[in-house]
């Protein structure tokens, strides 16, 4: 007979994604192991394996988890009243936000694709263009011409806009001169300005 879910199923599922995260994201997935991460969150072996049976499933929850979190996020900063730039501008700081403490999650993301099945990374995938669709939208609404079926250069300028915010952990550091706000600023304008000359 299977074990009836606690009460607080979520909220342990949570730390142990958090807990397993840091040891992957620290020792790597290949030699992180799960009697490290059950001994990192204090908890038995067994209870690891009740919620996530293998170390693969658990570097794809953590995966899918952040990327539900995210895209959940960008739904709601979904505004009608805002103009399309300061829409743009508000997904960016979003994003800098959801990455506010989850450099670990972040670096699974980045290095787990060995670890992956063909059909983990085809979810990881999809979660991945939903998330990417709300940026390329508005940035279609504010340059059409980009999304030309004889030149179409929408996605290499939207997925040009990850590429500044999925860095900004190497390098950006809290109570620096420079803020998530200021910089969230900043990409949009590079991306918004900078647009106007690729033809």
């Amino acid at each position: 007979m299977a074990r009836p879910r606690a009460s607080d199923f979520d909220e342990k599922r949570h730390g142990l994604l958090l807990t397993a995260a840091h040891v992957f994201a620290t020792q790597g997935m290949e030699k992180a192991s799960m009697s490290q991460i059950a001994a990192q969150a204090g908890v038995s072996k067994s209870l690891l394996y009740h919620y996530y049976p293998s170390k693969d499933a658990l570097i794809f929850a953590i995966i899918e988890s952040h990327l539900q979190e995210l895209d959940e996020a960008l739904e709601a900063a979904r505004d009608p009243a805002l103009d399309h730039r300061s829409q743009l501008e508000t997904y960016v700081m979003t994003v800098l936000d959801a990455y506010r403490g989850a450099d670990d999650q972040h670096k699974v993301q980045l290095n787990a694709g060995p670890a992956l099945s063909e059909d983990q990374k085809a979810q990881i995938v999809t979660l991945e263009r939903a998330i990417v669709r709300h940026f390329s939208d508005v940035i279609r609404a504010i340059h059409p011409d980009l999304d030309r079926p004889d030149r179409p250069l929408l996605m290499p300028v939207t997925m040009s806009l990850f590429g500044m915010m999925n860095w900004v952990y190497m390098w950006f550091r809290e109570g620096g001169k420079i803020s998530r706000a200021d910089y969230a600023q900043m990409a949009t304008t590079l991306i918004l300005e900078g647009v106007k000359a690729v033809r």
